[in-house]
């Protein structure tokens, strides 16, 4: 595993630790590649759809899907693939898709949501569930139509605010501990 991925998902301080992989206006995903140390493209988005915000990963976790969790920074300019940003957690959107390994099962694929320390605009936000309705509809149908072509079949559940984004992010700790593959299989897409 490379230094990315064992920076902690909290520093001393508290601050959540995010790594960005597609910049906000990305018309693709691009995914971490810690064995080979890049960032690689994963796929295009469809036409027209693009990140809506900075969208990355938490280091030291690892999801129920087996990646580091996920995470959206709200901000208001874009990064670059590998800026490392302390945020704030305000929340998530739980949601379930398609196995990677199989056509029957689902597992979920939780989105946390952040805050970057230094966004000002973002600073008054502390609760992803008060987001106004129509941003929270928008998100829901970018992360559906993000995910339409690569046949993840996602459903939404629920929104969830800080205290539960934080155990999201505790007991993907905890999952990578008890499982430390390293995300060794490299170069592999989705």
């Amino acid at each position: 595993m490379d230094a990315l991925h064992k920076l902690p998902a909290f520093n001393k301080r508290g601050d959540l630790v995010c790594i960005v992989e597609s910049p906000r206006g990305a018309q693709a995903k691009f995914k971490y590649d810690p064995v080979h140390r890049v960032f690689m493209l994963n796929r295009s988005l469809i036409a027209g759809v693009h990140y809506p915000y900075d969208w990355g990963f938490i280091p030291s976790t690892r999801a129920e899907d087996g990646d580091p969790l996920d995470v959206m920074l709200f901000h208001d300019t874009a990064t670059v693939p590998g800026m490392v940003v302390l945020a704030r957690p305000i929340g998530a959107l739980l949601v379930t898709q398609k196995k990677k390994s199989d056509d029957k099962g689902r597992e979920t694929n939780h989105r946390l949501f952040a805050v970057p320390h230094g966004s000002e605009r973002a600073q008054s936000w502390q609760d992803a569930r008060e987001l106004p309705p129509r941003m929270r509809q928008e998100l829901e149908s970018f992360f559906i139509a993000a995910g339409a072509l690569a046949g993840k079949q996602l459903q939404i559940q629920e929104w969830v605010g800080p205290d539960e984004a934080r155990q999201l992010v505790d007991e993907a700790v905890a999952r990578l501990k008890t499982s430390p593959d390293d995300f060794a299989d490299g170069i592999e897409r989705e």
